[in-house]
C-alpha cells in the first residue's frame, strides 16, 4: 500500500512511520505546518508543531529513507480548531480541541488531501487499536491504558478508519521508546507534549481575555445570590473548584464549584459537590463508528480524554434516518449507573462496549 505517515515530529509517529516501513508499504512522511507563526508555539515538553519539531521529523524520514514533506494546514487549523475553540468558550461550553484537531484537521484535511493524491491509508503514532470486525473496521483501547487514545479519535467514521493506521495500539509507551532509540532515532527520549499546542504560554484564561476581551459578571449560589464577581465567565470551567473569588465561604465550611456557566447573563454558578453529580447526559451530533446500540444498551461512557470510565445505559442514540452505522446529526441519550461530576456541555461524550468504541457526540445537556 501507499502509505502517508503523519510525523510530528515526536517518537510515537516516528517509530509509527518505521514500522509502516517495516511492513513493506511505500511510506511517505508529511509534517503538518499548523501555526501562522511556528516560533510562537511552545518548544521542547510543552507542545508540538514547532519549527524544531518539524526539524526532528525531517531527520527521522532521513534516517528511515522516505519523501518528506511539510504541508501548510495553518488557515484550516485557525479557522477548525483555534477559532472553534474560543467560539466554544464563549458559547459557555469546554471544549476539547485536540478531538477537533483529529476531527479536522488529521482525518479530514490530511486524509483527503492523501486520498487525493493516490495513498491508502494515513499512518499516526496514535495509542488505538484497529480490528477487523464482522461489521467493518473496529476502533478499540490501546494496550497502555496510561497512554490510550482512542477517546480524541471516537469522532472518526467508518469510512475514516477503513484508511487509518496506528501501528503502536498493541505497544506500551516505553517499549516505543526501547525500540526508537535501537533504531537510531534522536527522538526517542523527547519529552511528550501535553497541553493546548496553540496557547504558547500555557495562559488558557489569558488567551481567551485577548480574542473575548473584559467581561464583567456575576457569581452566584443555585439560588441566585450574589457570592463575587469575576471578569469573564470563560475563564470557569464546570467542576472548577480553585480560584473562585468569592466573598464569603458556604455556610456550612463546604468548598463550592462551578455548577454551570451561563452566557447570555455572562454568569457563573457554584454550589456543592453534590450538586454538580449528574446522572443523566444528552449529547448532539453523534458519530457511529460501529453499529447503533439498541435502547436499553449497556455500555461504558467516558466525558474527559483521561477521565473516568463509567456504565451507563443507552437510552436513545441516532434519529429518523438512522442506518447501521449512522454518521448523520443525531442525538444520544445515556442515563449513568453511577452518577458523576464536572462534567460540561462542549466536552466529548464517547461510548465504548468492551475496549471497542461504539461512537461520539458532543454533550449538550446534563441533568
Amino acid at each position: 500500500m501507499r502509505v502517508l505517515a503523519a510525523m510530528s515530529g515526536g517518537v510515537d509517529s516516528a517509530v509509527a512511520a518505521a514500522r509502516a516501513v517495516d511492513a513493506g508499504h511505500e511510506v511517505v512522511g508529511v509534517h503538518l505546518a499548523l501555526a501562522r507563526n511556528p516560533e510562537t508555539l511552545r518548544a521542547g515538553a510543552r507542545g508540538c508543531c514547532t519549527i524544531e519539531d518539524s526539524g526532528d521529523a525531517r531527520r527521522v524520514a532521513d534516517v528511515l529513507g522516505i519523501p518528506f514533506y511539510i504541508w501548510d494546514l495553518a488557515e484550516r487549523f485557525q479557522q477548525d480548531v483555534i477559532e472553534d475553540f474560543v467560539a466554544e468558550y464563549r458559547a459557555g461550553r469546554t471544549p476539547n480541541p485536540c478531538v477537533r484537531c483529529n476531527q479536522k484537521i488529521k482525518f479530514a484535511a490530511l486524509l483527503d488531501k492523501a486520498v487525493a493524491l493516490g495513498f491508502d491509508a494515513v499512518s499516526t503514532g496514535h495509542y488505538a487499536q484497529l480490528v477487523d470486525g464482522p461489521d467493518g473496521r473496529e476502533l478499540h483501547r490501546a494496550v497502555d491504558a496510561g497512554k490510550d487514545q482512542s477517546y480524541v479519535l471516537a469522532v472518526l467514521e467508518p469510512d475514516q478508519l477503513a484508511r487509518s493506521m496506528f501501528p503502536l495500539g498493541d505497544t506500551l509507551k516505553e517499549d516505543v521508546r526501547r525500540e526508537a532509540a535501537e533504531r537510531g532515532l534522536r527522538v526517542a527520549k523527547k519529552p511528550d507534549s501535553h497541553d493546548i499546542c496553540f496557547i504558547s504560554d500555557g495562559d488558557t484564561q489569558g488567551f481567551l481575555a485577548k480574542h473575548l476581551g473584559e467581561q464583567p459578571g456575576r457569581i452566584v449560589d443555585s439560588n441566585g445570590e450574589t457570592l463575587g464577581e469575576h471578569s469573564g465567565a470563560y475563564g470557569f470551567t464546570v467542576g472548577q473548584r480553585k480560584g473562585l473569588a468569592l466573598g464569603r465561604p458556604a455556610a456550612d465550611g463546604r468548598p463550592r464549584y462551578v455548577l454551570s456557566i451561563e452566557p447570555v447573563s455572562n454568569t457563573v454558578v457554584v454550589g456543592s459537590v453534590e450538586e454538580l453529580k449528574v446522572s443523566t447526559i444528552t449529547g448532539a451530533e453523534a458519530t457511529w463508528c460501529a453499529p447503533v446500540p439498541e435502547p436499553g444498551a449497556e455500555l461504558i461512557v467516558q466525558v474527559r480524554a483521561h477521565g473516568r470510565a463509567v456504565p451507563a445505559r443507552l437510552v436513545k442514540a441516532g434519529g429518523p434516518e438512522a442506518g447501521p452505522v449512522q454518521t448523520l446529526p443525531a442525538t444520544v441519550d445515556v442515563e449513568l449507573i453511577e452518577p458523576i461530576a464536572g462534567v460540561a456541555t462542549g466536552q466529548t461524550l464517547v461510548l465504548y462496549r468492551g475496549t471497542q468504541v461504539i461512537g461520539s457526540s458532543t454533550i449538550s445537556a446534563t441533568s
